[in-house]
């Protein structure tokens, strides 16, 4: 049994975890645990506190009694909007104070942009124009190049979470570009787990969607590979066989 941890900000879409727990159909068990958000706005001011040490601190312990044998701050907005070397700081007093490997949404995105070979990324984002460009900056410094990024201007977590695919389709087919190898979906408030594999297949090429990408990237801090076709190209790699000579 392989136990990852995630710290989701409040509750918009975190059944999106249980979701992909059953979809990943192997030994590998989603905690969750809640942390208090504060105020509930993509405004950058509030980002900043809703990533703060003090908040992420508080859900560590619970993660670490469920016997968590990796943490992710599963919170693209508030991982991002620190900044390359501010979000690096975040994620390393995350696993001093956890004691466990840790990463974030955000290094989650960059890290799957990697596996997928893609070099060239679209952003279609449900935050504010501000907020959205504060992503592609982030993309930009981990070395992708992205083509185009579109804000959908929500503010709070709470409307994106009552999104249903509808919504998520007719937002990935406007943020796509012709140009992109991959598009990103950030925004772990998005229910997203039940859609990939259909964007996918409209869209022709891989998506990448904020609580996917955080699953796999604990699955990866645990060194562990699933595969699970559901969850979209990310998650179609086989395990790498060695072969003895």
């Amino acid at each position: 049994m392989t136990a990852l941890g995630f710290l989701y900000p409040g509750h918009s879409a975190e059944d999106d975890y249980p979701r992909m727990e059953q979809m990943l159909g192997s030994d590998v068990r989603l905690q969750v645990v809640h942390t208090d958000i504060g105020e509930d706005a993509h405004r950058v001011d509030a980002l900043l506190e809703m990533g703060s040490p003090q908040r992420l601190a508080a859900g560590v312990e619970e993660l670490r009694l469920a016997g968590a044998e990796a943490v992710v701050w599963a919170c693209t907005s508030a991982s991002f909007v620190f900044g390359w070397e501010g979000a690096h700081d975040q994620v390393r007093t995350l696993a001093r104070t956890a004691g466990l490997p840790a990463s974030s949404t955000s290094f989650a995105f960059a890290h799957a942009v990697g596996e997928l070979g893609a070099s060239r990324v679209a952003v279609a984002a449900t935050y504010p124009e501000d907020v959205a460009s504060l992503f592609a900056s982030f993309l930009k410094a981990s070395g992708a190049e992205v083509v185009s990024t579109q804000g959908s201007g929500i503010i709070t977590a709470a409307e994106v979470g009552t999104w249903g695919w509808d919504e998520v389709s007719a937002m990935a087919r406007a943020g796509d570009h012709p140009d992109a190898e991959a598009l990103l979906l950030p925004d772990t408030a998005l229910h997203t787990a039940a859609y990939i594999h259909d964007l996918e297949q409209e869209l022709g090429k891989p998506v990448l969607t904020a609580n996917q990408v955080t699953v796999w990237e604990a699955l990866r801090l645990a060194a562990r590979r699933v595969n699970a076709p559901s969850l979209g190209a990310l998650f179609t790699k086989e395990p790498v066989v060695q072969v003895q000579g």
